[in-house]
């Protein structure tokens, strides 16, 4: 009857601690949560704000890439809040009670390995199939959001910049087919890195080739134009004439959802020259393009974080190896850190709640920092691919089992008295 009670009491006191443990879990990492989708919040309405993304693709990259912290966040709060639901347990003598029935640190490891399997389980498939997917499709929807931004939403009378700002781009009207006419095309060349190009080598061509057709300025030009027998070449940029302007009738866009792009006019004059001097170049063209970049997209997962898990594994690039390390160590890492939380929450009589978070805070940013740089090492053949990163881990668990068998040494026996544990409980 009395061992019968004991593994009734002993349920009970499992369920407390599991309880006490997995809801601070929720509360740290909901906490974390938040303080990073505040971050990250920040950075995607900034690139909104700058790409002129939409409302509904805000909100999908926020969730999208929020997700990938949760591989971050997850094993972390798991391991705060081992250290702070204990730590409550030995400040408010609650545990001196539970030591004094028998009650010892595999009698904590029982519930807290309960919950441990459940957040591995959670880790596994976040690392592996999850995260991954999430990271290639916040990657699709940025560089479409960014394409549509730039290229898909021209309206008519509306002037737009291009080319980080050198090249704007203003046309009257835009057809059913796509087709942009009456277009207006202004280009910088002193601003930066010159995105654009000056049209293929020009030569006295019938209408409708596809090269540039120069020809004299109209007379009514209050400007001086060149001899035309000097434009059988394309003009070459001066010093003193850092702009250009484009005039035609009609425009299209060419290689649509490509990285390079290109503005085709149709049957328009390019005038190049510089403000405050009389001399400028006058070129009619019958087709003439503008090659334009698509600005660059900010995003912190790299290739071999959007591969999934399958292309790692049959790929033997370092990066690859070093991303699917990655990804094991992290349901690998709550189970160390589990180990590492319940020697490292024991309090000192008279020691505040608290009084350990500093030093797990510590333990966790070396462990952390041991990992990230494991990785880096593998990705730059600082190390062999097939040390990994299980040196880190074995480094953390030798510490431990050390400060397991610290406090319980093997072979000292703990007996469980029902009638002390029915007190304590």
């Amino acid at each position: 009857m009395a061992t019968r009670l004991g593994e009734v009491r002993l349920r009970t006191l499992d369920r407390y601690i599991f309880r006490e443990v997995a809801l601070t879990w929720i509360g740290v990492t909901g906490v974390l949560l938040v303080i990073l989708v505040s971050n990250q919040l920040a950075r995607v309405l900034s690139q909104a704000a700058a790409n002129q993304f939409p409302q509904a693709v805000v909100f999908s990259l926020i969730a999208l890439t929020s997700a990938g912290f949760l591989t971050v966040i997850v094993p972390i709060g798991f391991f705060l809040a081992i250290v702070l639901a204990l730590g409550r347990l030995y400040h408010e003598s609650e545990m001196a009670a539970l030591q004094a029935c028998g009650v010892g640190p595999a009698g904590l490891f029982r519930p807290i390995t309960v919950l441990g399997v459940l957040i591995v389980a959670l880790l596994v498939w976040l690392s592996f199939f999850a995260i991954p997917a999430a990271s290639a499709r916040a990657q699709a929807i940025r560089t479409e959001a960014l394409r549509e931004a730039q290229f898909g939403a021209l309206e008519p009378g509306r002037f737009r910049t291009f080319g980080g700002g050198n090249i704007v781009f203003y046309a009257e009207s835009v057809d059913a087919n796509g087709i942009l006419h009456n277009v207006n095309v202004f280009v910088d060349r002193a601003r930066g890195p010159a995105s654009t190009k000056p049209p293929p080598p020009a030569a006295a061509k019938p209408e409708g080739t596809a090269e540039a057709k120069p020809a004299v300025a109209p007379a009514s030009s209050s400007a001086h134009a060149k001899d035309p027998k000097d434009s059988s070449a394309t003009p070459k940029q001066e010093p003193g004439s850092p702009f250009e302007i484009w005039v035609a009738s009609r425009a299209e866009q060419r290689g649509a959802g490509q990285a390079d792009q290109t503005f085709v006019l149709y049957d328009g004059y390019r005038y190049e020259g510089a403000p405050g001097e009389g001399e400028f170049r006058i070129i009619r063209f019958s087709e003439g393009g503008i090659p334009i970049q698509l600005g660059s997209i900010a995003n912190a997962a790299t290739k071999a974080q959007m591969k999934s898990t399958a292309d790692l594994l049959s790929s033997s690039r370092r990066d690859d190896v070093a991303e699917m390390q990655w990804r094991i160590s992290t349901p690998v890492s709550a189970i160390v850190l589990m180990l590492l939380a319940v020697p490292l929450s024991r309090l000192r009589p008279r020691q505040g709640r608290f009084g350990k978070i500093g030093v797990a805070i510590l333990v966790y940013f070396l462990y952390s920092r041991l990992l990230v740089s494991g990785r880096t090492w593998i990705e730059t053949s600082t190390m062999p691919t097939y040390v990994g990163l299980w040196w880190v881990h074995a480094i953390a668990l030798a510490g431990a089992v050390w400060m397991l068998f610290r406090e319980s040494p093997p072979g000292r026996p703990q007996p469980v008295d029902s009638n002390s544990l029915r007190a304590a409980v």
